[in-house]
C-alpha cells in the first residue's frame, strides 16, 4: 500500500537530514527561480543592459544549466553527494555576491552565465540521491516532494523580497547579497549531514 504524503511527512518529521535538505532546497529556490529567473531582466536594466541582451544572457545561463545538470547527475553517482552540494551552493553563493562587481559588462555577464549556469539545477541530482539513500525507495519520492515544496517556498520568498528591495531601496543589491550569503550557509549545512554509515549505526 502506498504511503500518503501526510503520512510520509509525519514519518520523516524527526529526521535532521530531512530538515537540512528542506532548508537547503529552500535556499536553492531562493537563489534561482525566485531571484534570477524572476528579476534578471529588470536587474540588468538597472545597469544599462538592454532587455534583449539580458534575455540572451539568461538563455546562456539556461544552456549551461543543461550541461551542468547532466554532469551533476554523472558526478552524483560517483562521489559523496554532500561534498557536491557543498561545492555547488558555495560557488553559487560566491557568484551571486560577485555579480554586482562585474559591472554587467559583456565579459562579466558571460562569465556569470557560465559559472552560475553550470550550477543552476546541479543541486537536484545530489539532493535526490541523498533523499533516496536516507529514506528508502518507498518514501523517497514523497519525501523529495516535500523537500521540493521548500524550493517553491524559497522561490516565492525571493520573488517577493526582490520586488520589495527594488521598490523600497531602488536596487536589487540586498537581495543578491542575502541570496549569496544564504547559499554559503547552505553549503555549510549540507556538511553537517552525517555519513550514511554513521546514521545507520545511530539508528541501530
Amino acid at each position: 500500500m502506498m504511503a500518503s504524503p501526510l503520512r510520509v511527512l509525519y514519518d520523516v518529521r524527526s529526521s535532521r537530514t530531512f530538515w537540512i535538505l528542506f532548508a537547503t532546497f529552500f535556499i536553492c529556490g531562493l537563489s534561482t527561480n525566485g531571484l534570477i529567473q524572476t528579476h534578471w531582466i529588470s536587474l540588468c536594466g538597472d545597469y544599462g543592459v538592454a532587455p534583449v541582451a539580458a534575455a540572451g544572457a539568461l538563455a546562456a545561463i539556461g544552456a549551461f544549466d543543461f550541461v551542468g545538470t547532466i554532469l551533476s547527475g554523472w558526478l552524483s553517482d560517483r562521489y559523496d553527494n554532500r561534498w557536491l552540494l557543498f561545492i555547488y551552493y558555495g560557488l553559487r553563493g560566491l557568484s551571486l555576491i560577485a555579480l554586482p562587481f562585474t559591472g554587467f559588462s559583456v565579459v562579466g555577464l558571460s562569465a556569470f552565465a557560465v559559472f552560475y549556469g553550470l550550477d543552476w539545477v546541479a543541486t537536484v541530482p545530489p539532493t535526490v540521491r541523498l533523499t533516496a539513500e536516507r529514506f528508502g525507495p518507498e518514501k523517497a519520492n514523497l519525501t523529495f516532494g516535500w523537500i521540493f515544496t521548500a524550493h517553491m517556498l524559497g522561490a516565492a520568498a525571493a520573488a517577493l523580497g526582490g520586488g520589495i528591495s527594488r521598490t523600497e531601496f531602488a536596487t536589487y543589491l540586498p537581495s543578491l547579497y542575502i541570496a549569496g550569503v544564504a547559499c554559503v550557509i547552505a553549503a555549510a549545512l549540507v556538511l553537517t549531514i552525517g555519513s550514511r554509515r554513521k546514521e545507520a549505526l545511530a539508528a541501530a
